[in-house]
């Protein structure tokens, strides 16, 4: 009799998902695929996953989660972080393309991400840095947030213009990364 490891069961339907997910989306993204890919059944993909939005919710909060473990935020630092979320952009395309397809397939307005115990420990981080004149008062604390964010994913696959890629030469990174740092430094300088 063969014995299932249900963690090693989860961690391929995990795998299997994120390429699915992220070459199809939601909507496009195949149960059967997926279930096949992982060398699973259907029936054990909804036992652990319960459906379909279930397993994009589990595929999603993992990689968000591993990014935001491998970015710890500094609001002293904004330069700094931003890099790290621009190398992690680059080192995690996948992410990036969960997060477009749940913008428009699962959220279209308001906060992406709802752990909002995260965003809210942030905003009060940059909050303290703005009154301790680390950053400029003149803006809202989660403007400040989402700027960083969307400068530090210029290059990414959700950017408007060229995306990186881990291919790229180490000094088109260097300057990117310089790039970025100059313009969130004067961007949020006091």
């Amino acid at each position: 009799m063969r014995v299932r490891d249900a963690e090693a069961t989860r961690r391929n339907l995990l795998a299997a998902a994120t390429a699915d997910f992220a070459a199809y989306g939601i909507a496009g993204a195949r149960v059967d695929r997926i279930a096949a890919e992982a060398g699973v059944n259907k029936a054990l993909l909804y036992s652990h996953f319960g459906d379909k939005l279930g397993l994009f919710d589990a595929v999603f909060r993992m990689h968000a989660g591993a990014v935001v473990e491998a970015t710890p935020f500094t609001a002293e630092d904004l330069p700094d972080y931003a890099v790290r979320l621009y190398d992690a952009a680059v080192a995690r395309p996948e992410l990036i393309r969960l997060a477009a397809w749940a913008r428009l397939e699962r959220v279209g307005t308001g906060n992406l991400v709802t752990d909002e115990s995260a965003s809210a420990a942030k905003l009060r981080a940059i909050a303290d840095a703005q009154r301790t004149g680390f950053i400029t008062p003149a803006m809202e604390p989660q403007d400040v947030l989402a700027l960083v964010i969307a400068m530090a994913l210029t290059w990414s696959c959700a950017g408007l213009s060229y995306v990186a890629t881990p291919d790229d030469s180490p000094a088109d990174h260097e300057r990117r990364r310089q790039a970025l740092s100059t313009a969130v430094s004067r961007a949020f300088a006091p």
